[in-house]
């Protein structure tokens, strides 16, 4: 695609970045059969090859609308697209870009500004954690709308308390500790099932990816170098061998530091080796599942009936895992079943997304719901199991299926030690 950017774009890092991507797109439209947003609004500007001519417009020097904001507001940055474009199209990229441009020449209305706002800085606020407690102590009294933000409280069960030489970096996360911490230590205890030590740095926080879809990019580099720096003595030390995600939305965030911070001299060395050094959860299963095969021969009890399992969009399509959770829990005697259809098509949780744009994330959360349905055949799946804790509270907020994270499987089908 020829470009010319506009003088105010032309020399920067931004404007540089934008045009490469730009120029590899070849206009074919193959990104559009995947888009879940076009699939459900039918509108050429609401897929991405539309949303990659508004940007285009924008840096070539048109003055861009509140329309052009609307239609990249809707895109869930779920990145299916980037699985399937032939040309290596890196739109993720292209699309923070393109937002932060629109942004800075479009004012959203105040109610609007009020609520990323809230969403930004609540999020990773260390207020989160007492106010999701007082939610939950009240939760039945609240409104259903409502109750579906507010996790039911469960037991998260015991850290594990054996030392190991072997050990992981663990992002506890910014939500997941006061809506779900099970996820947390189940992870623990498993991976001490394997003779594995989880560690986790005090000091490290949000990985940064709330603020940075949100637009506040400087925000967000504050909070990838404070978790630089919480993690970097153990790094550097080679105390730990990795750094493990159990959250793949973190996954793929963290594994972004490397390009977010290549610009910064101070920050851009360590920023890449710690992009190099993260891990999914899911990428150790193939060293995992033989340690614990070994370790606890015979012991291993899977759940009765058949699961579901969605994929989220972060893992399959940010960070370009598939198949490895479905596979090696299999190997185990776990019955997974992944959607005939559309296994591929995001939920409709897209992190902050299910908040700002409500209608469209049920519409794709019922339809999921449905394919995960049908995977099991005739009889409901007696749990559906995911890999991100967006993606997680958000199908569960339309399901009474129980739906949880796999790591919580595998802990429960272990034996105690």
């Amino acid at each position: 695609m020829q470009t010319q950017l506009a003088p105010a774009y032309q020399g920067t890092p931004e404007g540089a970045e934008a045009e490469a991507i730009l120029r590899k797109c070849v206009h074919c439209g193959f990104c559009t059969a995947t888009c879940p947003t076009y699939q459900l609004l039918g509108d050429e500007l609401d897929g991405p090859r539309g949303r990659i001519y508004l940007i285009k417009q924008v840096l070539e020097g048109q003055a861009p609308t509140r329309s052009t904001q609307l239609h990249l507001d809707r895109c869930l940055t779920c990145r299916n697209c980037e699985s399937t474009c032939p040309s290596g199209v890196q739109y993720g990229h292209l699309v923070d870009i393109g937002r932060k441009v629109v942004d800075a020449q479009v004012e959203r209305p105040l109610a609007e500004r009020a609520k990323r706002w809230a969403l930004k800085e609540g999020l990773s606020s260390p207020l989160f954690a007492p106010a999701m407690k007082l939610g939950q102590a009240v939760r039945p009294l609240l409104p259903k709308a409502l109750q579906a933000k507010v996790t039911a409280p469960r037991p998260a069960g015991a850290w594990p308390a054996r030392e190991h030489a072997r050990k992981l970096m663990l992002l506890a996360g910014c939500v997941q500790p006061a809506m779900l911490p099970r996820i947390n230590y189940a992870t623990a205890r498993v991976l001490d099932a394997a003779g594995i030590q989880t560690v986790i740095a005090p000091k490290a926080g949000c990985c940064g990816a709330v603020k940075f879809h949100l637009n506040d990019e400087d925000g967000a580099l504050a909070q990838m170098r404070a978790n630089i720096d919480a993690w970097w003595p153990q790094v550097e030390s080679g105390a730990v061998e990795a750094i493990v995600m159990n959250a793949s939305g973190c996954g793929a965030m963290v594994k972004d530091y490397g390009h977010a911070l290549r610009n910064d001299p101070v920050y851009a060395a360590k920023a890449a080796r710690i992009s190099a050094l993260t891990r999914d959860l899911s990428e150790l299963l193939p060293e995992l599942l033989p340690e614990l095969a070994q370790r606890l021969q015979g012991k291993i009890v899977p759940p009765a009936g058949v699961m579901a399992y969605h994929p989220p969009c972060t893992l399959q399509h940010g960070q370009k895992l598939r198949g490895g959770v479905e596979t090696y829990l299999g190997q185990l005697g776990f019955a997974l079943r992944v959607a005939r259809n559309e296994s591929h098509l995001c939920c409709g949780s897209a992190g902050t997304y299910s908040v700002l744009q409500p209608e469209i994330a049920t519409q794709l959360r019922e339809r999921k719901l449905d394919a995960l349905g049908e995977a099991c055949g005739e009889a409901p799946p007696v749990a559906i199991l995911s890999a991100n804790i967006g993606c997680i509270t958000h199908l569960q907020s339309g399901t009474e299926v129980p739906v949880r994270h796999w790591v919580e499987v595998l802990d429960e089908a272990l034996p105690a030690r």
